[in-house]
């Protein structure tokens, strides 16, 4: 109880640094109060003794090795995708067909109205995601490429929850160099902490090798991303009254509070007490009290990129679910679950009143929908 007392008062005083926070927009007063009010939230939470919230709830899954390391190609067909039609208007199949093991295409994504020094970087980080689908499809095998969602009104659903309120006109990352490089900052990191989550876990060194090698790429992706965005940090941007370091504070708000697990992830400005060495407000990289970087496991990184806080509930950049055993298990049991409620609806008695028996069709079709093929 002490010890939960000390960080109360350490987040208390955080907050009151951050709405004296120098250069504060009203925008940032009301995210320094959410940012302030979620982490009090989930640092209570995440002090609860584990038996409470269940030992599963925020720690890895079980699984082999092959099964780890599968996992991230739902992260790497994504970035593969958005890098690759960002920058050159096509994506995997113009390169590496047989990757996507019989996979669809994914639904809008366009190539972006890009500078030429952005539009070199996206389209080597492109080429990159392409090596690593070869590094772990060669090494442990491929999985069909999921469905991916990668519309303007995807990434417009992604900043309206991230902001709290509809964007007007609605947030388009295909529009222009910052929008893309805001776009791109809402994808890498979540695959970079996966990776780091996943290495204790792995039993062979192999794997272990392979999977270093991919978070050191991805790394650089993600720093190379939010250096460029740091450069406007205190930008505006148009038309909305918003500023880049408050967009990139906004999505990582949203992604700590998808993930329900604490906070593993920070914008580009932060209060001192949360910068490096409590010395600087800049925060380029991402990283806990000790500088190292945080971690997430695979149901975390599947409640961020669904976008619906719940491994069991696809949506947001990934509509019909990820794929592979891992992220397949959550939809099975879904579809168990669901599966179960239609057979009890099919087993209710029959009446001669139309309305009751339209009212049971509808209740049946309406859960035969939530299944995932």
């Amino acid at each position: 109880m002490v010890f939960l007392q000390v960080i109360i008062s350490s987040l208390v005083h955080l907050y009151i640094s951050a709405i004296l926070y120098t250069n504060l927009t009203s925008y940032s007063r009301k995210m320094a109060t959410l940012y302030f009010l979620s982490t009090l939230v989930l640092t209570i939470v995440v002090s609860v003794p584990i038996n409470v919230l269940g030992s599963a709830y925020c720690g890895p899954v079980e699984a082999n090795d092959q099964d780890l390391i599968q996992f991230p190609l739902n992260l790497e067909f994504l970035e593969a995708e958005f890098f690759l039609n960002g920058a050159l208007g096509h994506g995997l199949d113009a390169f590496e067909p047989g990757f996507a093991a019989g996979g669809p295409p994914p639904i809008g994504a366009q190539k972006a109205n890009l500078d030429p020094v952005t539009r070199r970087i996206i389209e080597e980080f492109g080429y990159q995601e392409v090596g690593h689908l070869r590094a772990i499809i060669t090494t442990v095998g491929g999985v069909p490429r999921p469905l991916y969602d990668l519309s303007p009104e995807a990434f417009a659903q992604l900043f309206d929850k991230a902001v709290g309120y509809k964007l007007d006109p609605p947030f388009n990352p295909y529009s222009n160099t910052v929008n893309y490089l805001l776009a791109s900052y809402a994808i890498p990191y979540v695959g970079l902490v996966g990776y780091v989550g996943t290495i204790p876990y792995l039993a062979n060194s192999t794997s272990r090798s392979l999977v270093a090698s991919l978070l050191g790429v991805e790394s650089g992706q993600d720093a190379v991303i939010r250096t460029l965005l740091y450069e406007k940090a205190y930008e505006k941007v148009l038309p909305y009254n918003i500023t880049v370091a408050e967009f990139t504070n906004a999505i990582s708000y949203i992604r700590n509070e998808l993930a329900m697990c604490g906070i593993r992830d920070e914008g580009l400005i932060v209060p001192l007490l949360l910068g490096a060495e409590h010395r600087t407000e800049s925060n380029i990289l991402s990283a806990d009290a000790n500088s190292l970087s945080y971690a997430r496991t695979q149901p975390q990184i599947l409640r961020i990129i669904y976008g619906t806080g719940s491994e069991y509930k696809p949506g947001g950049f990934l509509p019909r679910g990820g794929n592979g055993k891992i992220a397949r298990s959550f939809l099975d049991k879904l579809n168990k679950a669901v599966t179960l409620k239609v057979r009890r609806i099919e087993s209710m008695p029959c009446v001669k009143e139309d309305h009751i028996l339209i009212r049971r069709s509808l209740l049946v079709k309406h859960y035969k929908n939530r299944l995932f093929k």
